[in-house]
């Protein structure tokens, strides 16, 4: 059983790598053509409506996905009962955000983002039918499942995006693009999900899961809200403009953060999950996810953040130069966002979802407080904020990681230190020497292989094992999880 679980653990990381490096990447490609090809309020107009489309995608979901994988046993009742459950969840959803489209366009004294966001809401419809399909491949570690999904969706859905925005269908390319996503992702996740609805419906036992599930969910809502309020905001009260200039930012940070965070997700809560009744083994799998994500992140994240500028006036032109700063800014945020995501799995497979519920909750309480205070001091001032509350909240988390599997605070930045030390040392040094280079592009690669090859070679020859076993992921060979 140890074997077979390191072996999957490893597996599931390989294919987490493939999966969302491939689909980050080719949702880079897309974003680079539609973003030659559209302006900022087009992006503006998307970002304005992304924390009601955010908002119920995760009622929608309603935390089933991680009840189920925390379930010991796994019937086709339960399964069952969360497909109904949720396709009438769903349908509702749907119906109500359809009637209250007007007001949202209201609120932002826009009135085409009526019929947008009544067609960008058809999205939780489409999931609602593959919620259950998806928990089968996630709760089964069907990660290479999972990654021809994710890529044959993002193909599909961004060749009809980019073929309507150089048509001339402006924002509703965007909006193509997102529903189109969520509805071929349904329709795969139902072909490789050996998984089919019966219609003997009973919903009891998605009732039984909604003490666990609920918590997730009120987490999740409280969460997206104090993620996607900046944009709120900002289309409120700064209008089309600054909206998608942020909106651009956030989602190219965002894309290279999600890469990261999606390959720990795949894989954290299931491992996690199978290794609660030994504690000391729990806290050694722990720490190698807490090494192995820092690895990865600080040095992917503050790199994406030293190259922004280059980066946008290359691939996407002048006219999103503003967005450079702020993308800088938000990396830092992006290189701490998969670590603050690991001690959340971490409470939720100890089966504490009230104590991931309500550490959210304060998070985001004095996310959004302080963020609408902040509203006449500009957006610089808003991002500052946000990113330094959620880093000095990973110590709140670490906290209760002290509380429920006795990981020392000591342990935690033996284990997160030394990664984020080199990296800013490394990115510090590679701006400085980079200086006088002048030409864009030349600028561009030095920073990359200059950087690249500092922090690798760094990690070499101190000797470091993670490195070791990063190459095992990449050969595909089995790590061993709780050395």
């Amino acid at each position: 059983m140890n074997h077979e679980l390191k072996d999957k653990a490893a597996r599931g990381f390989a294919w987490g790598m493939l999966n969302n490096g491939a689909v980050q990447v080719l949702g880079a490609l897309i974003g680079i053509l539609l973003l030659r090809r559209l302006d900022t309020t087009d992006y503006g107009k998307i970002t304005m409506l992304m924390v009601f489309a955010s908002l119920g995608s995760v009622l929608q979901e309603g935390g089933f996905i991680a009840a189920l994988c925390n379930l010991k046993v796994r019937t086709h009742r339960d399964y069952n009962a969360v497909f109904w459950l949720q396709a009438a969840i769903g349908t509702s959803l749907y119906i109500i955000l359809f009637f209250c489209a007007p007001l949202i366009a209201r609120f932002y004294n826009i009135p085409e983002l009526t019929w947008l966001a009544r067609f960008l809401f058809l999205g939780f419809f489409f999931s609602s039918l593959g919620t259950v399909q998806r928990a089968y491949l996630f709760v089964n570690l069907m990660n290479r499942e999972m990654c021809i999904v994710n890529i044959v969706a993002v193909v599909l859905s961004g060749c009809v995006s980019v073929a309507m925005a150089w048509t001339g269908c402006g924002y509703w390319s965007l909006a193509a693009q997102n529903v189109l996503y969520i509805l071929f992702v349904a329709i795969l996740s139902w072909y490789y999900s050996p998984w089919r609805p019966s219609f003997q419906i009973d919903i009891r036992p998605a009732w039984k899961m909604f003490g666990f599930g609920c918590k997730l969910l009120l987490t999740n809502i409280v969460n997206t809200l104090s993620s996607n309020i900046l944009g709120l905001l900002l289309g409120r009260f700064y209008g089309e403009h600054q909206t998608g200039i942020y909106g651009t930012a956030r989602k190219w940070d965002d894309m290279c953060a999600n890469t990261i965070n999606g390959m720990l997700t795949g894989v954290a809560q299931p491992v996690l999950s199978r290794v609660t009744d030994d504690n000391a083994r729990y806290r050694k799998v722990f720490r190698k996810m807490l090494r192995f994500v820092s690895f990865i992140s600080f040095p992917c994240m503050l790199g994406m953040g030293l190259i922004a500028r280059e980066f946008l006036l290359l691939v996407v032109g002048q006219k999103w130069e503003e967005s450079a700063m702020l993308l800088s800014m938000l990396s830092i945020y992006g290189a701490i966002f998969p670590l603050a995501t690991l001690y959340s799995q971490m409470t939720i497979s100890q089966g504490r979802s009230s104590i991931n519920l309500w550490n959210t909750v304060c998070l985001s309480a004095l996310v959004i407080l302080g963020l609408i205070v902040l509203i006449p001091y500009g957006i610089y001032a808003m991002v500052v904020y946000f990113i330094c509350l959620n880093l000095i909240w990973l110590f709140v988390w670490q906290f209760f990681a002290w509380r429920l599997i006795r990981l020392s605070l000591w342990d935690a930045l033996r284990d997160v230190l030394p990664f984020l030390v080199i990296s800013l040392a490394v990115m510090s040094f590679t701006w400085w020497v980079t200086r006088p280079i002048e030409n864009i592009l030349c600028l561009l690669i030095c920073k990359v292989v200059l950087a690249a090859a500092l922090y690798l070679g760094i990690i070499y020859l101190s000797g470091a094992k993670i490195m070791r076993e990063a190459l095992q992921f990449v050969l595909h060979r089995t790590v061993q999880m709780d050395e």
